[in-house]
C-alpha cells in the first residue's frame, strides 16, 4: 500500500514524532511510505532513511500556487492509496487540494482539543466533507471539536498516539551519567519537565510552582528542575526564573535527543500545560518508569490511566503541594505507581496496536 503522511511541518512536537514514528512502522510492515511537509526546518526524521521528505512549500498564502503544484506533482508521481494529514493546516490544505487533486482515501488527524480560534473552526467545519475520515487522540479532544462546531455529532473518531517502547523504557543505567552532567548528588532529586517554550505549556505555572516547594523545602532535599526544549518564550522563562532567585536550582537544556535517558534519570516527570490534546511525553515518561504529575487538561487524564497525580490547570499552589507530596512519599510506593503505569501505557498505547488501528482505517 502507497501512504502519504502530509504534516504542516517537521518540528519537535509531539504530532511530529508521532507521523515519523507511524512511517518507520508502515515501512517495517511492506507499505510504500513518503511524508510531506508544508513549511519550516526539519528537525525530526524517520529512522529509515529511504523514506523521502518533501517539502511543499507553503511558508505563507502568496506560496500557495506554487506549493499546491508542489503537492500535485507530488500526487500524480507517487499515487497514494491513502493520504493522512496531521494538524490543522495540512488538514485544510489536503482537504481543498482535494477538489481539483483526486485521492482514493484521505483520513485527517487533529492533535489538540485546541487547533486553533473561531475562523480555523469554521474551515473544519465547511471542509468536512472533504475527508473520509477524521481523527483526534483522545476522547477529550474529540468531544471539544464537536462542542467547538469542527465537526458533526458523531463526525469524528478517536485514535490514540502509539508509544515506541524500543525507544522509551527505563535506562537505569543512565541515570548517573545524567546527574552527573547535571551536576547533581546522586541522591539528589530531579524533577524534568519537557516540552517546547510554548502558551500551551504554561510554564509560568510550573516555575511559580517550584518556587513555592523550593520555599518550602529544607535545603539539603532542595530538588532541581530540568526543563528540554526551546521556544519563542524562553526568554520569559529565563526572566521568571532570575525574578524568583531560581538560578542555582533551574537547569534550562534546550533541546535535546537523550529524552528517555534524561525520562529514566528523572524521579518526576511534571506537565504543567493549560491545554493538550494526548499529551504524548506523559505516557513516554509513564514508559520509562518516570512518575507524572500533570494538570489535568485535555486528553491527558486518559493518558495517565488513574496513575500519578493530576492537579487542576493554572493552579500553582496545587502543583507545588503535589510535587512536596511525591517528593516525601515512601519509594516503595513510587515504584508500584511505576511499574502500574509502565503496564498500562503497554496494553493501551504500545506503537504496535496502534498501527494495527491505522491500517484497519486505511484499508476500510
Amino acid at each position: 500500500m502507497k501512504i502519504l503522511y502530509l504534516i504542516t511541518g517537521l518540528g519537535g512536537g509531539g504530532a511530529e514524532k508521532v507521523v515519523v514514528d507511524l512511517a518507520d512502522q508502515m515501512s517495517k510492515r511492506g507499505h510504500q511510505v513518503k511524508i510531506a511537509y508544508l513549511k519550516g526546518d526539519v528537525l525530526v526524521s524517520p529512522e529509515d532513511k529511504s523514506i523521502e521528505l518533501i517539502y511543499i512549500g507553503l511558508e505563507s498564502f502568496k506560496n500557495m500556487n506554487k506549493a499546491y503544484q508542489n503537492y500535485k506533482h507530488l500526487i500524480d508521481k507517487f499515487q497514494p492509496v491513502v493520504v493522512h494529514a496531521h494538524m490543522v493546516h495540512a488538514n485544510i490544505f489536503a482537504r481543498i487540494a482535494r477538489r481539483l487533486i483526486p485521492v482514493p482515501k484521505l483520513i485527517c488527524t487533529a492533535h489538540s482539543n485546541n487547533e486553533g480560534g473561531r475562523l480555523r473552526m469554521l474551515a473544519y467545519r465547511l471542509t468536512h466533507a472533504m475527508s473520509d475520515e477524521i481523527t483526534n487522540v483522545s476522547y477529550s479532544a474529540c468531544e471539544s471539536f464537536e462542542v467547538l462546531g469542527a465537526v458533526p455529532k458523531g463526525g469524528i473518531k478517536t485514535v490514540y498516539n502509539g508509544i515506541n517502547l524500543e525507544k522509551f523504557n527505563l535506562r537505569a543505567s543512565e541515570t548517573l551519567k545524567i546527574k552527573t552532567e547535571l551536576m547533581l548528588d546522586e541522591n539528589q532529586s530531579l524533577i524534568l519537565a519537557v516540552g517546547r517554550f510554548h502558551e500551551a505549556k504554561d510554564y509560568p505555572n510550573l516555575i511559580n510552582a517550584f518556587a513555592k516547594l523550593i520555599k518550602n523545602t529544607e535545603n539539603d532535599k532542595k530538588p532541581r528542575l530540568a526543563i528540554a526544549g526551546d521556544g519563542e518564550l524562553k526568554g520569559q522563562i529565563l526572566n521568571m526564573i532570575a525574578d524568583l532567585s531560581l538560578q542555582d536550582y533551574v537547569i534550562l537544556l534546550g533541546r535535546r535527543d537523550d529524552i528517555p535517558d534524561l525520562l529514566s534519570a528523572a524521579d518526576i516527570f511534571v506537565l504543567s500545560s493549560s491545554f493538550e490534546g494526548f499529551g504524548l511525553v506523559v505516557a513516554e515518561a509513564m514508559a520509562c518508569e518516570c512518575y507524572v504529575i500533570a494538570t489535568d487538561c485535555g486528553g491527558v487524564k486518559e493518558v495517565m490511566g488513574g496513575y500519578g497525580t493530576l492537579v487542576p490547570p493554572q493552579n500553582s499552589e496545587a502543583l507545588a503541594d503535589a510535587l512536596y507530596a511525591v517528593l516525601n512519599e515512601e519509594s516503595s510506593n513510587i515504584v508500584l505507581n511505576n511499574r502500574a503505569a509502565l503496564s498500562y501505557v503497554k496494553n493501551t498505547f504500545a506503537l504496535e496496536k496502534i498501527v494495527d488501528q491505522w491500517i484497519e482505517i486505511y484499508v476500510s
